[in-house]
């Protein structure tokens, strides 16, 4: 994993995370078990601390940074979606933040919160639990559902599991030129929430 000191601060990274080789952990940040960092996050604890707290995930592309001298956690099981941008923010447990989402600068995400895609959440913002998140500037529309919250963490629960996947499975190889005739089958083992509101 890419790891970087600065000015003495070392990154803390429990044995049972995942942090991909092309992520990047910079200074002041602590990240505790089962948590997933992917492919070109970057979780940059130069001017601040970062903690991200039991089974957290930060999916591909994704920054997190802050202003100097601020302390940010990310609490158990929050989920942070691809491209997302979390710059000096709270996240509470459980909560989903969407693809491409940005939140700002001392803004408190609740517990088990929902922001949509592409979001903007602007700084000093202050959503309480269970509240879903859309728009720019986002507003909280209505309250998450017992449903939608299922839904929200079986899709964590998978992230919780990819560390250990990762561990045991992922190799850097050099790619196949054709088709092999055993190729593995993937397993169907998610489905959309309009899926469950159908079934």
């Amino acid at each position: 994993m890419s790891c970087y000191s600065f000015k003495g601060h070392i990154p803390v990274v429990h044995e049972s995370s995942f942090i991909h080789p092309q992520a990047t952990v910079i200074g002041n940040v602590i990240i505790g078990k089962n948590c997933y960092v992917g492919p070109s996050a970057v979780i940059r604890g130069d001017w601040g601390e970062i903690i991200l707290e039991d089974g957290v995930n930060v999916q591909e592309n994704c920054t997190v940074h802050m202003f100097p001298g601020k302390s940010i956690r990310f609490r158990e099981s929050a989920h942070v979606g691809h491209g997302a941008v979390i710059h000096g923010a709270n996240l509470g447990r459980n909560c989903l933040i969407g693809m491409n989402s940005v939140i700002m600068d001392d803004a408190v995400i609740g517990d088990e919160c929902i922001v949509g895609a592409m979001s903007f959440v602007k700084a000093e913002s202050i959503f309480e639990p269970r509240s879903l998140i859309v728009g720019n500037p986002a507003k909280k529309i209505k309250d998450v559902s017992d449903q939608m919250i299922d839904w929200k963490t079986a899709g964590t629960r998978l992230y919780q599991q990819l560390p250990n996947d990762c561990h045991d499975t992922m190799l850097q190889v050099e790619p196949l030129r054709e088709l092999p005739k055993n190729r593995p089958v993937q397993e169907d083992f998610y489905k959309t929430l309009q899926e469950i509101k159908k079934s």
